[in-house]
């Protein structure tokens, strides 16, 4: 079953949502994907950003604000069995195919894949298929070919998982802690890219980026959910 949101009210389930587009948002407003009728909720309060089997949650600047089992958040990466608090509203997150990651992927590598907020927002920056002009289409983001853009990869200089070694094969991959730092690297035809999503901005070569996404170039340390990483372009 694909993932999906239960709604519930002082443990009253009130309906089933499926995460059937790649977002959803949430609010008082009948406008709204899922409608939650009750003033402590904003008009528009959240969004449920889903990429293939992941789903990040984002605030909408909400008076109130959300929680993640009892947390407030402003992006949170959503884990099976996470709930998200919404006035006196929760809603129960269920993803059954979010699983299988080995130890270094649950602590260091969310999974490889299209994911989150911040894969959705580094999507749009290049789903538009900049030229060099600067002029954009209308196409969706395809990740380069390996003989358009040389392979990258990351190797993990510190913590359990020192010495592994991750190629940056797919479009968009996911790294970090869910709920402590995570950041989403894209392979796009001009480069590499690293993307902020949760938690403070990832550091790189000692220096915090900001909120748009910033180029790796070949050796860059990165420092992430208290993990070192060096990023390579295989062949240099």
């Amino acid at each position: 079953m694909p993932a999906h949101l239960i709604l519930s009210l002082n443990s009253s389930v009130l309906g089933e949502f499926p995460l059937s587009k790649e977002r959803i948002t949430l609010g008082r407003k009948p406008e709204n994907d899922i409608q939650v009728d009750n003033l402590a909720v904003s008009g528009q309060h959240a969004a449920i950003i889903t990429i293939l089997n992941d789903s990040f949650l984002e605030d909408l600047d909400s008076t109130n604000g959300t929680f993640v089992n009892g947390k407030l958040v402003k992006k949170h990466a959503l884990k099976n069995g996470d709930v998200i608090s919404i006035g006196k509203h929760e809603l129960k997150y269920v993803n059954d195919e979010a699983s299988g990651e080995d130890d270094f992927e649950k602590t260091m590598v969310i999974r490889p894949g299209m994911a989150s907020h911040a894969a959705a927002a580094a999507k749009a920056e290049s789903s538009t298929a900049p030229t060099e002009q600067g002029a954009t289409t209308d196409q969706p983001y395809k990740a380069p070919t390996e003989g358009q853009l040389p392979l990258g990869k990351i190797q993990v200089l510190s913590g359990p998982g020192a010495g592994k070694e991750l190629e940056l094969r797919k479009a968009l991959i996911t790294l970090g802690r869910p709920g402590v730092q995570v950041a989403v690297i894209t392979r796009r035809p001009q480069g590499y890219f690293i993307t902020h999503v949760e938690g403070q901005p990832p550091v790189i070569n000692g220096q915090a980026i900001g909120s748009q996404a910033h180029a790796l170039s070949d050796h860059d340390v990165v420092e992430l959910a208290g993990v070192k990483m060096e990023f390579f372009v295989m062949g240099n």
